[in-house]
């Protein structure tokens, strides 16, 4: 039985990795596209990478973009895949603010791209289109049917994208879907967003490398869940026998501030000692608060995540830790010197 094969755009981020590995599991043969650099940026599917002159080999990458949409048909042609896991974006809203165009480019019209390469080629394939709980905007939570209100070009560029996924499948009987993801975190999340830059200062700070912290909005209000989970539902989205857009979340909100107090109370700091806000990391226009109604992906997919709001952050923890080579112990040991020094 031939194995199926998945294409995945964005394969070196944070989802892209954990995807890759979980279809992979599932026995997938998975192929990544990668930008060209003059540096490597592989480092999270390092561990699932083998040389492709080996036998058994089941992860190609295939150098690519989503600006790129000639390349994009020659892929598609080229690999024949059975399911494509559209995750390439720039995918971070403070920084859509200074790069709009770019940001309307990739995450908008990078997603018309792909949907018009499957149109010309004619591959019978099924499409999943990385959707965004900044669509909402400042509609109140709970998010589901919700009006979408978007605030910020990031959330415009992922809407637009949203709209022409839906437009494709009901004019040209495409099987493609959206899942609309509310806020996905975890160990591999790049080191500017506010989860894991505040993971990494903990252990920066216990390691004695950094003093403080500097932050935006500490008010704003996330659905925060595990990518690890959030890609299942990528998954089961595809095997369903009708195409249909889903709300992916948990559920549970968590405002910045009490994600910082749990992230440094696990290694028993007092986050207000080092946490600071910086005007510059506040946006023109912000969001809120997002919290996930998932009901019907729990109904109609059977998914539900499994990893909660404190065990995520611990993970992140100590995975920072022990990139400074510290157990949680050994960071709680060194916290409980440096306050002792302090109250001295």
């Amino acid at each position: 039985m031939t194995a199926k094969r998945a294409l995945i755009t964005g394969i070196t981020g944070q989802d892209g990795s954990y995807l890759a590995e979980s279809l992979m599991a599932k026995g997938y043969e998975v192929h990544g596209m990668i930008r060209r650099a003059s540096s490597f940026n592989t480092h999270r599917i390092d561990h699932l990478y083998r040389d492709p002159h080996e036998e058994g080999v089941r992860l190609f990458l295939h150098h690519g973009d989503v600006t790129d949409g000639s390349q994009l048909a020659r892929l598609i042609r080229k690999v024949e895949p059975d399911e494509i896991y559209n995750l390439a974006a720039q995918s971070h809203v403070q920084v859509s603010f200074e790069q709009p165009e770019y940001t309307g480019d990739t995450v908008g019209l990078g997603v018309t791209r792909l949907l018009e390469a499957i149109r010309e080629t004619g591959v019978p394939t099924r499409l999943y289109q990385a959707s965004s709980s900044e669509m909402f905007g400042d509609a109140p939570p709970p998010q589901s049917d919700t009006p979408f209100r978007p605030r910020s070009p990031y959330a415009i560029a992922k809407l637009y994208a949203h709209w022409m996924v839906r437009n494709y499948r009901e004019a040209y009987g495409m099987y493609a879907v959206a899942g609309i993801l509310f806020n996905h975190e975890g160990e591999r999340r790049g080191e500017t967003f506010v989860t894991r830059k505040t993971s990494r200062a903990v252990a920066r700070i216990v390691a004695g490398k950094q003093d403080k912290l500097y932050l935006g909005n500490l008010d704003a209000v996330r659905d925060w869940g595990h990518s690890s989970d959030f890609v299942e539902a990528m998954w089961l989205m595809l095997q369903q026998e009708t195409p249909s857009d889903y709300v992916i979340g948990t559920g549970r909100g968590h405002s910045v501030r009490e994600f910082c107090e749990h992230a440094f109370g696990l290694v028993g700091l007092d986050w207000e000692q080092f946490v600071e806000v910086d005007p510059r990391y506040l946006r023109p226009t912000d969001v809120e608060n997002l919290v996930a109604d998932h009901s019907r992906a729990k109904a109609e997919l059977g998914w539900e995540p499994t990893t909660s709001f404190e065990d995520m952050v611990k993970v992140m923890v100590e995975s920072d830790l022990a990139r400074e080579r510290l157990s949680l112990s050994e960071a709680r040991s060194r916290a409980r010197s440096r306050l002792g020094g302090a109250r001295a």
